[in-house]
């Protein structure tokens, strides 16, 4: 008896590339419902936002490709985007799976079960090797999970479009378990936000490949999690017309009782390509390139009313397109120019320093304890690991340190250091005060080593406290609850602290901080702290600690109004 075999499909890498581009637009648009997973009620450098900036820099790599451009070449401008544009923790890891994904998938030109369950098995040690300590129930164990079901999927001989069914499956089957491995997301009734924006990533990737409209399983599996409303139709430009021989990219709504979706689709191919007809009775969406908009626009005036009409040349549009990209490259390679400029004219050191803060009094107080130069970010905007790159860059010295003062931003600057042409170490720290502390401890004659080293004893010994206001409900660190809008003081990264209002909860985090055993005080208020408030914040402490030495400083933040440390 002869065995039966199943023929395989494959996919090219023309279509990798515009599902890459598909996962990206989803995830973007999708990204605040990630982010309302975060656990931590605080301003965050959140989840879903940062894996949608990094895929978005992939995007813009790859689209700065040729069309032609071979499989190595795309895997290529893959990873580099993908580690260039990594923003924030999760950023950094979503970068490090899509490395291994494209190692894992070298020397073949098309996609294939075998090809897929290479690429995730590769992904997986990558993903894996960059976590220190990985944490059950989070992205990385949804990564584990799908790499496992791609591997079955491998060995049980499935069908290519059946097996990316089961993997993205296997993905949102492993989200939906992340509580019960991660006590918690249980206590806070989420599943781990970047497992839940990896499976979006890859359940959007497949139905792109497989021609499907949407990928809108999440939103049925996790609506418990997410509460989000179901998804609406509604009108968003496309920038899609590449590799598109028609003209003009049509886009419109249908408001129709009679309306045939698939009758619409057959019509919709005799006028051109990239056809789209979703939505139910009575709203839908259409979208065509089509050299015959006056046509489509007459066929589905039969059919009921339409709105939001937006059609554009998509061949002028890609000629602007070229000429801005030319326009920026030009500015480009003009910053270049006077970064190097700038930095000839730095007197050359042994050692510089690059840091992280928000705030221009935060800046300027780092730039006196010797940074060459400071990055805006923090809580929020976590710089990019190209950002961080590009301030190493501008620094004069023999050798840089960067201090990322947040512990989101910390990954991003390790992944800047191993990138970096100049020897590079990374103090982490997680405050602008631990910043403070490192810097008073850098010595010019020392080895990078020795600075490192000193530099990480030297912010051990402080204590920072943050206030800030909750931005959803929660627990804090002894499970009293916390509703939207109070204050709150975290220390060292605990919630320790809820009050009504800031004053309250600064002194609540000096004295779970004990202050009274402390000799200095540093306060940095935020942007939108009162000038009379932090001189009250000020004499209350002198008045409750008399022997504390409290130094006050307009820190200029964003979001917290009172970051403040002891020593």
């Amino acid at each position: 008896m002869t065995k039966r075999t199943v023929e395989e499909k494959t996919y090219s890498k023309e279509d990798v590339r515009r599902a890459i581009v598909a996962a990206s637009r989803t995830l973007s648009a999708r990204k605040a419902e990630v982010d309302r997973l975060n656990v931590f009620p605080v301003p965050d450098g959140d989840t879903g936002t940062n894996m949608a900036l990094t895929l978005e820099s992939v995007v813009q790599n790859v689209a700065a490709l040729p069309a032609d451009a071979e499989g190595d070449a795309v895997r290529k401008a893959i990873t580099t985007g993908a580690l260039m544009g990594a923003r924030g923790n999760s950023g950094v890891i979503t970068s490090q799976i899509l490395r291994g994904l494209c190692e894992g998938s070298a020397g073949s030109e098309s996609l294939s079960v075998a090809s897929v369950a290479a690429a995730f098995e590769r992904a997986e040690e990558v993903a894996f090797q960059a976590v220190r300590k990985p944490v059950e129930g989070t992205i990385l164990t949804v990564l584990r999970d799908t790499a496992a079901a791609a591997q079955k999927a491998r060995k049980k001989k499935m069908a290519l479009d059946d097996a990316l069914q089961f993997i993205v499956a296997s993905a949102y089957g492993s989200v939906e378990r992340t509580p019960e491995l991660l006590p918690v997301l249980k206590e806070n009734g989420v599943v781990d936000a970047g497992g839940f924006g990896l499976a979006i990533i890859l359940d959007a990737f497949a139905a792109s490949l497989q021609g499907k409209d949407d990928a809108l399983d999440s939103e049925v599996v996790f609506e418990r999690f997410t509460k989000g409303a179901a998804p609406k139709v509604e009108i968003e430009r496309n920038e899609d017309w590449e590799d598109s021989r028609f003209r003009y990219c049509n886009e419109f709504l249908v408001d129709s009782d009679t309306l045939d979706p698939n009758a619409a689709l057959e019509f919709l191919a005799t006028m051109g390509d990239c056809e789209l007809c979703v939505g139910e009775v009575p709203k839908f969406k259409v979208h065509v390139h089509s050299d015959h908009p006056d046509q489509v626009l007459a066929y589905f005036l039969k059919q009921g009313q339409i709105s939001e009409v937006y059609i554009h040349n998509m061949q002028l549009q890609a000629v602007e397109r070229t000429e801005m990209l030319e326009r920026e490259h030009d500015a480009e390679r003009a910053q270049v120019a006077a970064d190097r400029a700038e930095r000839t004219e730095k007197p050359h050191r042994a050692l510089g320093f690059v840091a992280v803060a928000p705030g221009a009094g935060n800046a300027q107080i780092l730039e006196s304890l010797g940074v060459d130069v400071v990055v805006s970010g923090g809580q929020t905007m976590n710089p990019s690991t190209k950002d961080l790159l590009d301030a190493v860059t501008q620094v004069n010295a023999d050798a840089v340190i960067i201090l990322p003062d947040n512990s989101n931003i910390i990954m991003a600057a390790n992944a800047a250091r191993e990138l970096a042409d100049v020897p590079c170490g990374v103090v982490p720290t997680r405050s602008i005060p631990e910043a403070f502390a490192a810097l008073f401890a850098a010595d010019q004659d020392a080895t990078l080593e020795e600075n490192v080293s000193a530099m990480e004893a030297a912010m051990a010994d402080v204590r920072t406290g943050e206030v800030t206001t909750a931005v959803k409900r929660s627990k804090d660190a002894h499970d009293n609850p916390i509703k939207k809008g109070d204050v709150i003081g975290i220390a060292d990264g605990s919630i320790e602290v809820v009050a009504h209002d800031v004053l309250d909860a600064a002194m609540g985090l000096l004295a779970v901080m004990e202050a009274e055993d402390a000799d200095t005080c540093t306060i940095l208020a935020g942007e939108d702290m009162a000038d009379e408030t932090l001189t009250e914040l000020v004499e209350r402490i002198e008045e409750t600690y008399d022997e504390l030495e409290v130094d006050a400083h307009r820190g200029g933040q964003p979001l917290y109004p009172v970051i403040l440390s002891v020593e």
